[in-house]
């Protein structure tokens, strides 16, 4: 059985490919090009969109575990990464990141499972997701017709996000999230990576705005507070909490089609 939260639609549009996958042990070790994408606002080099590989390897470690009758949903992410991690990416921008995912502690009320982040064999991060495992699912997955969208090396990641920037005057950066069937999970609602990795866009733009030397995100932790539905209103929004000489602090948050706040997440970055 598929695990709801990351259909083949999302796998494909970003370009994921399963390497291993071991079901007595419940880890999945699955790889995914990120080098050549950057942040829409600021053209930098960017580790939002590992959050959508994290996301995957990790929810698939806990989905393999959930009990007889059960689905799962995240409940957090985090992405950590290493000081020389963008460097890396930077230095061989097409050699793909690879995760290795496995459980962390027993099944009780949620799942726990961990990750490393690998490029060109050497370890630059990790990750970790949470999910919560309920009883019943939907009836059925929601229907979704072909990807229309032709990857090439100059798609950008806000066209694979199916994402509109945008920077309003009081200074919170936005980024609007159109409505996107391949972009969703199984039961209809935005892929948790791809809206993790939204977040991690408009805190880190925010974080850098005015700033001549770039803060480099190091962290990002995620909080799925309900259901995020894309459409004309839902949206990404940014905002620097505290810029330091060396380091800083953003807040985002998505606030669904229907106006209420979906997701928050906190980013750290460093010079």
């Amino acid at each position: 059985m598929q695990d709801p939260e990351t259909p083949e639609s999302v796998i494909s549009r970003f370009g994921i490919e399963t390497l291993d996958e071991n079901f007595t042990e419940f880890t999945v070790v699955a790889s995914m090009p990120v080098g050549r994408l950057t942040n829409p606002f600021t053209q930098m080099p960017t580790i939002g969109p590992l959050a959508i590989l994290v996301d995957d390897v990790g929810g698939r470690a806990n989905f393999y575990r959930r009990g007889a009758g059960q689905w799962t949903v995240s409940s957090e992410l985090s992405v950590e990464l290493s000081p020389d991690g963008i460097d890396s990416l930077q230095a061989a921008p097409d050699e793909p990141v690879v995760a290795s995912s496995r459980p962390l502690g027993p099944h009780g009320e949620t799942l726990l499972a961990i990750c490393t982040l690998s490029h060109r064999g050497t370890t630059i991060g990790g990750g970790t997701v949470r999910t919560v495992a309920i009883t019943g699912g939907p009836d059925a997955p929601i229907r979704r017709g072909p990807d229309t969208l032709v990857r090439t090396p100059q798609t950008t990641l806000a066209q694979l996000m199916s994402a509109d920037p945008r920077r309003d005057e009081d200074g919170t950066y936005r980024l609007d999230q159109r409505p996107d069937s391949i972009i969703n999970n199984l039961i209809g609602i935005v892929h948790g990576g791809v809206s993790s990795t939204g977040l991690e866009l408009v805190a880190s733009a925010a974080i850098n705005h005015g700033q001549a030397e770039p803060l480099r995100t190091a962290s990002l932790r995620v909080n799925f507070l309900r259901p995020f539905f894309a459409g004309d209103q839902a949206r990404y929004e940014g905002t620097a909490l505290r810029v330091g000489r060396n380091s800083a602090v953003g807040d985002a948050q998505a606030v669904g089609d229907d106006g209420k706040v979906a997701i928050l997440a906190r980013v750290t970055g460093y010079r």
